[in-house]
């Protein structure tokens, strides 16, 4: 499964978006993550429909949107219509999780379910059916810049294992505290989408650079060991 980079515009000079859009481009990020946040489902407030409507104007990359926000079936329809590839949304914020993921792909768009850093990951397994990607949480979601729980490391070698399992492609998503000290970590118990704001973004070109240069390396990694493991 191919390794991806999301630079999250959380952490990117709302002055210079458009420019750094383009940088993080160039360097050879694929998605862009962009978090929605209400000031209830976490404290803080950030981009909207109106954001994602405009970069989806002047923006090929996929435009990964991340609902932290209660009642997300409320804006499912809004935010696919600004131009969403992928709507990612909290178990802990739905009334009804099979129903909003639905709402999701009726409405084109690949369905992201994601859970905070204390909900048990063993509630993810009965939506794998209906999901596209799952995005674990490493960190309290709600601010840029924290530091990595260590413990996330085993919830996405469980979550890689029951995704494993499923008859469709599943993407495993990480979002908070991601480093290069701890990037080959994660990729190696199993995300294959990274989400970076802090690090990226105080030189997004060349730190896109730089962490696309890890994933790529690990994608060779485990390229050859599954190639290995074949032919021995």
């Amino acid at each position: 499964m191919k390794n991806i980079l999301a630079p999250s515009i959380l952490s990117a000079d709302i002055m210079r978006l458009g420019e750094q859009i383009e940088a993080v481009q160039k360097a050879g990020a694929d998605y862009l993550h962009i978090d929605v946040m209400d000031g209830v489902f976490v404290p803080s407030l950030s981009y909207g429909v109106c954001v994602v409507e405009s970069i989806r104007k002047s923006c090929d990359m996929v435009l990964d949107v991340h609902l932290m926000i209660v009642e997300p079936h409320r804006y499912v329809e809004a935010f696919a219509k600004a131009g969403a590839d992928i709507i990612t949304v909290h178990l802990e914020a739905c009334d009804d999780v099979r129903e909003t993921l639905e709402m999701i792909h009726f409405h084109g768009c690949r369905a992201g379910l994601s859970i905070k850093p204390q909900t048990p990951v063993e509630d993810v397994s009965g939506f794998l059916d209906l999901a596209d990607l799952i995005l674990i949480m490493g960190v309290e979601p709600g601010f840029a810049g924290q530091t990595y729980f260590p413990e996330s490391t085993q919830r996405i070698r469980y979550l890689r294992e029951q995704i494993g399992k499923q008859s469709h492609p599943i993407d495993l998503e990480v979002d908070g505290g991601i480093t290069e000290e701890n990037l080959r970590e994660v990729l190696r118990a199993g995300a294959n989408v990274i989400v970076s704001g802090s690090v990226i973004f105080s030189d997004p070109e060349k730190n896109t650079r730089r962490l696309m240069e890890i994933l790529r390396e690990e994608e060779k990694e485990n390229t050859g060991a599954i190639i290995g493991g074949r032919t021995d």
